[in-house]
Formats: C-alpha cells, structure tokens, sequence
C-alpha cells in the first residue's frame, strides 16, 4: 500500500527508498499562494537518525516491511534488555539503544510489541498509556494547589515526568509512553 500526503500522521511507520521511518512531525501547510504540503520529521527506524522531508501533492510512500511481534520484558543486564517470546519463550536480547526514548516506562512482566525489519529487531512499541506509581514528589501547600500548578514527580520505573501539584506519593497516574506526559490520576 502508498501513502499519499493525505494519508500521513504523526506516529504512521512509512518508507521511504528502502528504509523504515516513523513520522514524529507533522504539519500541514497550505500557503496563501499555491498547493499545500506537508513537512515532517522522520525518525530512522534502523540508526535512529532524524531527517526532514517535505510532502507533495501526488508524491508517495510505501508501507515498511515491519513485522510485530508480542513479547514480555523480562530483565536487563546494563544496556541489554531481555524479551520472552510470548509464544516459544525464547528470550530475545535488544540493545537500549533501539528504544532509548521509551525505556523509562517499561515494567517487568509488561507486555510490548517488537518491530521486526527484514528479520532485524528495529524497535520496541510500549503500549500507548501505562499506569506508573509515583514514589517521590514534594509535597505542595494548599495554598500552591491551583490547577496550574506543576511539580516533578518520580515513577516507580525511575523515570521524572511533571504532575499537577495535587498528585502526592503512593498515587497511581497514566503516562503517555510516546511523549513522557502525564494523562490522569487513576482512581
């Protein structure tokens, strides 16, 4: 399958001579003067490299040839991460370096999917949202507790993401894997 301009999204896999990309920009732009078109950021889903390119009307790009595999993190041993195979238990080794912008959301026992190129790991897919415990955060005031008030927080994965002043320790919240945000307290 093609997409055209039209079709392209932020986070769509798409590829371009050959090579995997994931969109991680995206803006379409229609000029007082002239057609429209779209300018991206693309994201190598081999080397990590980021490039732009700018997307015309009738100018085309294919599907990848990506395979998605289910898979459950099991441990790490510094930059390896090692995954079951859901199916054959088989423990699959991924360097950090292929999901380096995700891996401080990942659990132990979490379920992921794993991006296969032309039989090559090229990625590790955290599900969308995961709910996290927040383990340190300063306490706030009454005072301090409006809505626009921010503080950081740390997660039980390790990771720091910013939290409405409301949010104290022991709290479960929903983050957003892709950009580090926080979505929700969870009830």
């Amino acid at each position: 399958m093609a997409y055209g301009m039209s079709d392209l999204k932020k986070y769509l896999n798409i590829e371009l001579d050959g090579v995997p990309y994931k969109i991680i920009e995206y803006h379409h732009i229609k000029p007082g003067k002239g057609a429209a078109f779209v300018r991206t950021k693309l994201k190598n889903l081999i080397d990590g490299r980021v490039i732009e390119k700018t997307f015309h009307a009738g100018d085309k790009a294919d599907e990848p040839n990506l395979e998605r595999r289910k898979y459950q993190y099991s441990y790490n041993e510094g930059d390896i991460y090692y995954f079951m195979d859901n199916e054959t238990y088989e423990m699959l080794p991924v360097d950090v370096k292929t999901f380096e912008e995700s891996k401080d959301f990942l659990l132990e026992g979490m379920n992921v999917d794993i991006l296969f190129h032309n039989g090559k790991v090229i990625g590790v897919e955290l599900p969308m949202q995961v709910e996290l415990e927040v383990v340190e955060t300063q306490p706030v005031s009454n005072r301090d507790r409006s809505g626009a008030c921010r503080k950081p927080a740390k997660l039980e994965t390790g990771a720091v993401v910013t939290v409405p002043c409301h949010i104290v320790e022991g709290d479960k919240i929903k983050v957003d894997t892709r950009t580090g945000e926080y979505l929700e307290k969870v009830k």
